[in-house]
């Protein structure tokens, strides 16, 4: 593995772990689920089609036979992901939502033993578990016991949002290994996402964010959908070219440990003892995951 490989996977979750900070003013504003992710790809796909533009208009090139493959992936993981995790915090406690979600890297982990045949070694399946058990405690999940809200329904389609966590980094590696760039890749996911969700999104919302207060609010957008979105999903693809896909998942469940941190900063949300332990706990599992291997031959 590439010596500063490990560095894109985890600030890719580190990143995603900001969603709330732009999440919460967009829905106090009166922005639906929809309405979010149609703004946060929309203005992606702009931001992304004018850099390729200016950099290197073959990124825009693929291959017929891959467009399917690049809709599924679209889909069925980033959209997947995105629908049915909105779907399990409205089922659900929203702790109980997250631990489901942070299971992600076992389903990775043997999608990637098949598809790839990238071995399931000791050390991935203790640093994943170490990994959960972090995210656990930093989702408070342990100290609302008696306030766990759950229904067979919501446990199912948490369980899905997983799932689809995990097609996403499957599919994203796959393109990588036919050639495409991460730029490319992330570019035509977020086309695609776009173009599903429009439908259902209120632009007249959006518009009326803007108009509220036009250079800060675009500006806002700008960051929203470049540090949410372009920026994490470009080197969470990138990190493929130099470690497996197992590896990069555990190292992307950083993401709890870091929307905890975010918490505390932007809205004073002070943790528990127990999510400070679980941010330490999740650190722990991706320092041991990157410590070199005395004298054996790399697992990734």
């Amino acid at each position: 593995m590439n010596k500063f490989a490990a560095v894109l996977p985890v600030t890719a979750g580190i990143l995603w772990g900001s969603v709330g900070v732009f999440l919460r003013r967009m829905t106090d504003f009166g922005m639906d689920n929809f309405t979010v992710m149609f703004a946060r790809m929309t203005f992606g796909v702009i931001l992304m089609l004018a850099g390729i533009l200016l950099v290197d208009k073959k990124l825009l090139q693929v291959r017929k036979k891959d467009i399917g493959l690049i809709i599924f992936g679209a889909i069925g993981g980033n959209f997947g992901l995105s629908y049915f995790y909105n779907e399990a915090m409205m089922q659900l406690s929203l702790s109980f939502a997250a631990v489901l979600l942070s299971t992600f890297p076992i389903f990775v982990m043997f999608f990637a033993a098949i598809l790839f045949k990238e071995k399931i070694t000791g050390r991935k399946v203790i640093c994943m578990f170490i990994a959960i058990a972090g995210c656990v405690l930093v989702s408070g999940f342990l100290e609302a016991r008696g306030a766990i809200t759950w229904t067979a329904a919501g446990v199912a389609v948490g369980v899905v949002s997983s799932f689809c966590y995990g097609l996403y980094s499957i599919i994203t590696k796959m393109l990588s290994q036919r050639g495409y760039h991460s730029i490319t890749i992330t570019f035509y996911f977020m086309l695609v996402i776009a173009f599903v969700t429009m439908p259902f999104a209120d632009c007249s919302i959006i518009a009326e964010f803007i108009k509220a207060a036009p250079a800060v609010n675009i500006i806002f957008l700008i960051a929203h959908s470049a540090l949410c979105a372009v920026v994490p999903y470009v080197i969470y693809t990138m990190s493929f070219r130099y470690m497996d896909s197992g590896k990069a998942a555990i190292l992307a469940a950083i993401e709890p440990a870091a929307a905890t941190v975010f918490g505390a900063v932007f809205f004073h949300e002070i943790p528990t003892v127990l999510m400070v332990a679980g941010v330490f706990v999740t650190i722990a599992a991706l320092a041991i995951l990157c410590m070199p291997e005395k004298r054996r031959k790399a697992d990734a």
